[in-house]
């Protein structure tokens, strides 16, 4: 991969936003590993590490889910955290995510797992980490990134008002610090991983229903969970 792949080829409102951080020397560094990586597959492809960006500008954030890592097989990560391409198989964590969606709100089961249709409408899918190494999970988690999506986090609080942050799991929950909750919604459960599932922390917490009804209070279009 060669370091012009991730110059910061991001939509406008976040390459304003965010000018600092791609300008600060910890992101220089992140180029120069990633560089240094080229002999390696990494995931996803570089056109793709700001996909969330992309979908959702920062003036478009309604909700914010935040995981962890990037998925590191063939043909998975696009640069939107629990989502995969279509035609690949869902992962357990989207498995559990779509059941709760199908009991919470009713509605059908994805035939695929590409989540794109909740960024497009406001859905800020990031990962704490936006890039990894093929078969190495969390290889790329001490590189720098999180400093970059910490920002991230801390500039949609700072910027946006009554957005709904969705962290599930410890590490999601601990980005609570970053968010301004006096503004701000934050709702939390266990992660949607079967081994915190399948213990009774995440299936039952109906997160979607309660996004919905904490954006229609505020008037704003409530988000079709239902990926088609």
């Amino acid at each position: 991969m060669a370091t012009s792949k991730i110059n910061p080829t991001i939509e406008n409102s976040w390459k304003k936003a965010l000018k600092n951080e791609f300008d600060a020397t910890y992101f220089l560094e992140i180029k120069k590993f990633l560089t240094e990586k080229k002999q390696y597959i990494i995931y996803p492809p570089g056109n793709e590490i700001f996909n969330a960006y992309n979908l959702t500008p920062l003036n478009k954030v309604k909700v914010v889910i935040i995981g962890q890592d990037p998925y590191h097989g063939p043909s998975q990560a696009h640069g939107l955290c629990f989502s995969v391409r279509k035609g690949t198989r869902q992962p357990p964590s989207l498995i559990n995510i779509f059941k709760e969606q199908v009991t919470d709100l009713g509605i059908n089961y994805p035939t695929h797992g590409d989540l794109t249709p909740w960024a497009t409408q406001g859905v800020l899918l990031l990962n704490a980490t936006l890039t990894v190494t093929q078969h190495e999970a969390n290889s790329h988690q001490n590189v720098g990134w999180q400093k970059f999506t910490d920002a991230t986090i801390r500039t949609v609080s700072e910027q946006c008002k009554g957005v709904v942050f969705l962290l599930w799991g410890g590490f999601a929950k601990r980005k609570t610090k970053l968010i301004d909750t006096s503004k701000q919604h934050v709702l939390t459960s266990g992660h949607p991983s079967p081994l915190s599932a399948n213990r009774g922390y995440w299936f039952g917490n109906k997160h979607f229903s309660q996004t919905n009804n904490i954006l229609q209070k505020q008037d704003k279009q409530p988000i079709n969970w239902q990926v088609e």
